[in-house]
């Protein structure tokens, strides 16, 4: 939801800022988000249920989702690979087509998005959720498949200006204050956990 999160969890977690505690009524995702579009913060929504699997996917039940897969992708000398897109860091990930798999979509649009050729699909590291809106208005849920990916040595990147991508880097892990003073929490999260 733009910059605010929901946090569904059956405990208080620790390390939130400043939680709103909301109730079963607002758990209106269509809703949290318009709020969020007024926002000048970001803000961390709380329900707590002891099982928050059922709510979770009784949200998705009630969602449109659009399926997407990317990747954390380390190259030959140990950095990763960020993409700039829309005035903030990234990683690279795209729309899986009817037709594919889940990894494959994720090698191809890194591939795309980046110019380069993937030599290694490694494991899955995290699915993650987000809410937009298409150009015609309509209110989705993205469900995005993470995988980890490499490449040998360091190929030159080349990055897809048609997909609003204006820079491709490799940062090292010693170089992701940038990174994570703009990018998306669901993006910090992936760092947060695997790097």
């Amino acid at each position: 939801m733009n910059q605010s999160v929901l946090i569904l969890a059956d405990f208080v977690p620790s390390g939130i800022k400043y939680p709103q505690t909301i109730d079963v009524q607002d758990i209106d995702l269509e809703k949290l988000f318009k709020i969020s579009e007024q926002e000048d913060f970001p803000k961390s929504y709380l329900y707590i249920h002891k099982d928050c699997q059922l709510v979770f996917q009784k949200i998705k039940n009630d969602s449109k989702i659009i399926k997407a897969a990317g990747g954390l992708v380390k190259n030959g000398d140990g950095d990763y690979l960020f993409i700039f897109r829309l005035g903030k860091w990234d990683l690279p990930k795209g729309k899986v087509e009817s037709h594919e798999k889940m990894k494959e979509a994720a090698v191809r649009e890194v591939e795309e998005e980046c110019g380069l050729k993937i030599n290694y699909l490694g494991k899955k590291i995290q699915t993650s959720y987000h809410t937009y809106r298409l150009r015609n208005g309509e209110f989705v849920l993205k469900q995005t498949n993470w995988y980890e990916m490499g490449v040998n040595k360091v190929p030159k990147l080349i990055p897809q200006t048609e997909e609003d991508i204006t820079n491709a880097e490799w940062l090292g892990a010693h170089s992701l204050k940038q990174v994570r003073q703009n990018t998306y929490p669901i993006i910090e999260n992936i760092l947060d956990e695997n790097i």
